[in-house]
């Protein structure tokens, strides 16, 4: 991948975790590898495969032998998966970071337009931010993913997706959807909390650096296609009995354990963080309540 050069950025990795959506995760990459106007540009995908049985690492080693591969035992989820692409990247040290789902397929345009718009606030603001970009349904102008306002852990919802503008936005934490990072944020702010195994980790990692003084901003206009999660078969189903609600709402992909809430209300929900973990138990001490409460009857 070649063309000019953005401004002093010579170096980008492009992290991704995948578990066993082959052709979706090809379709990301040929996206990704479509860039233009990077020419002089070291673009390097450091892809975890987890543990695929769909034969993914395999299509991806035939099809783009340039990405780096590194492979998983199938327990890493999104943000293990992710800490380790990214613990891999840090070892060369490069310039930005780009966080990057293999279900989003990003424009022809996005790299150019996420690292233009990088330098732009970056001197604006005196010092590096995080930019995320959105990400729309395929097919309309949805916003299914990016930017995220946080409301108040008293309320519901209590972090809020925020749809872009022409302009850039700020925002105060985002989904990790499509993010940009630079170098200096990565040396602050360090890689994804272990803490956290598949959700949560994007919205701890954007809340982590606004307190350290870093802000995050969502870039003008759409970014790619992401399709949102379908409630089919997920917790959020209604056409579940509440049993079966009950154990999907206990897996790694549903929403975060008690024990990661834990470390997710101390970090972030202040004074208050006893109160609003403990609602969580609702959760597994009266689900039809805390489902009722959430606004999912």
């Amino acid at each position: 991948m070649s063309n000019q050069r953005i401004g002093s950025i010579d170096r980008i990795a492009v992290l991704m975790t995948c578990y066993n959506r082959r052709d979706v995760t090809l379709a990301c990459l040929k996206a990704l590898m479509n860039q233009t106007e990077i020419d002089e540009v070291e673009l390097q995908v450091y892809l975890v495969d987890d543990g695929c049985a769909d034969g993914t690492g395999e299509a991806v080693k035939r099809e783009y032998p340039e990405v780096t591969l590194i492979q998983g035992d199938g327990t890493l989820f999104w943000c293990g998966g992710m800490r380790l692409a990214w613990a891999e990247a840090m070892k060369r040290d490069y310039d930005y970071y780009l966080w990057l789902n293999d279900d989003t397929y990003i424009f022809e345009n996005t790299i150019r337009k996420m690292v233009d718009t990088s330098t732009v606030l970056s001197e604006r603001e005196g010092r590096a931010v995080i930019l995320t970009g959105s990400t729309r349904a395929p097919g309309n102008e949805i916003c299914t993913y990016g930017g995220v306002k946080m409301n108040g852990f008293h309320t519901y919802p209590a972090f809020e997706k925020i749809s872009p503008s022409d302009l850039p936005k700020r925002c105060d934490t985002i989904n990790g959807n499509c993010v940009l990072i630079p170098r200096e944020v990565a040396d602050r702010v360090g890689n994804l909390s272990s803490a956290f195994i598949h959700g949560a980790g994007d919205y701890d990692y954007g809340l982590r650096a606004r307190k350290l003084g870093i802000s995050s901003w969502i870039a003008g206009g759409y970014v790619g296609e992401c399709a949102g999660h379908a409630i089919e078969g997920i917790f959020h189903d209604p056409a579940l009995s509440i049993g079966e609600r009950t154990l999907a709402m206990r897996q790694p992909t549903a929403i975060p354990s008690i024990r990661e809430w834990l470390v997710f209300t101390r970090r972030h929900a202040g004074w208050l963080w006893p109160l609003c973990w403990l609602r969580t138990r609702m959760r597994l001490f009266s689900p039809r309540l805390w489902m009722y409460w959430r606004g999912r009857k």
